[in-house]
């Protein structure tokens, strides 16, 4: 199981963000691989409970995007049966999150996130790779995620040309877009992320 811990950045100088990225995860909540949704914990953390390891990164990276989070994920057993609210559940997994979400504070981090997990070395590896395509979206330029965002809308099977005409730029455009934002490098690492996250939770 995986828990997601997630806790604002400088909520007092900024303001409490939390509702808001509560309404923008809303629409997980009814998706397979979600055991508990989303909710608030205590002050400006939130936290949920996913069986679903692509699931995990989709989020985690989601989180990265939006920026001003730091993102714990604890990968092993849970205590159950779980309660009907992700904040009273326990076990190792919540404790993993935990500490994972205290290490993603660290201002010497590259990215907001950290993994922990019940087989220490996968989950190593899982941040390691989650930590090189946060690094890759931090890099994206606005025009980037224009055509990633245009990719996610029409489809992965959505030709370069259906994805000029959406733009309104050339299909040359569009290629040497998808080429610098790192498009095919993190299409291809997603997999080997959540691969990792499922080892790191055995």
């Amino acid at each position: 199981m995986f828990v997601l811990t997630v806790d604002q950045h400088a909520s007092r100088r900024v303001g409490d963000r939390v509702e808001a990225l509560l309404a923008d995860l809303a629409p997980l909540s009814g998706r397979d691989g979600v055991v508990r949704a989303f909710e608030r914990t205590v002050g400006d953390e939130v936290q949920a409970v996913l069986r679903d390891a692509g699931l995990v990164v989709d989020v985690a990276l989601q989180l990265l995007r939006t920026g001003g989070w730091s993102v714990g994920i604890g990968a092993g057993p849970v205590d159950e049966p779980l309660p009907a609210s992700a904040r009273a559940g326990s076990g190792q997994a919540f404790v993993l999150a935990r500490t994972a979400v205290e290490r993603a504070k660290s201002r010497t981090r590259p990215v907001a996130l950290a993994v922990e997990g019940a087989v220490p070395e996968r989950a190593r590896d899982a941040e390691s790779v989650l930590t090189l395509l946060g690094a890759v979206l931090a890099r994206r330029s606005p025009a980037g995620w224009a055509v990633v965002d245009a990719l996610g809308t029409l489809g992965p099977e959505a030709t370069q040309d259906a994805l000029a005409a959406r733009l309104g730029v050339t299909q040359q455009a569009v290629s040497q877009r998808l080429r610098a934002a790192m498009w095919a490098e993190e299409v291809a690492a997603r997999p080997l992320a959540a691969r990792l996250l499922t080892e790191g939770e055995r």
